[in-house]
């Protein structure tokens, strides 16, 4: 079985300033993604700040949730995050995605954010199509 590589991909907003961050093609309503933590990401305590994991975790879900139609507008409408561990520096984090239901009009997501198989995170939230009439 052939191994997936890890892309990368060039932004020049806000992710370039944060990022890399890294992803797998997929298809079937998954996606994998990661980013390596360095110390711009370092919070007071000296752990990961907790909002890179939530716009990593919103990068990734968003993405996944227009993998069918890469150039669809969409914008996050709703978005919860859960913190289970603290995340130091120097770890990569993945997130696997799912899609759980999809409607005309929104994308439900779930998304699990581990560190060397350890779950330090979990996120769900509602990506509103736009443009649909």
């Amino acid at each position: 079985m052939e191994e997936v590589k890890w892309i990368t991909e060039e932004d020049e907003g806000f992710i370039d300033l944060v990022g890399p961050v890294y992803y797998q093609q997929l298809a079937d309503g998954q996606g994998r993604f990661r980013f390596h933590t360095e110390a711009k990401h370092r919070n007071r305590a000296g752990f990961v700040q907790g909002g890179m994991l939530m716009t990593f975790a919103d990068r990734a879900m968003g993405k996944t949730a227009r993998q069918n139609d890469p150039g669809r507008a969409q914008a996050t409408a709703q978005f919860d995050m859960q913190f289970f561990e603290p995340v130091r520096i120097g770890e990569t984090v993945d997130i696997a995605c799912t899609i759980v239901r999809q409607t005309r009009h929104l994308v439900f997501m779930r998304g699990e954010l581990t560190v060397e198989g350890r779950q330090v995170a979990a996120a769900q939230g509602v990506w509103k199509i736009i443009g649909i009439q």
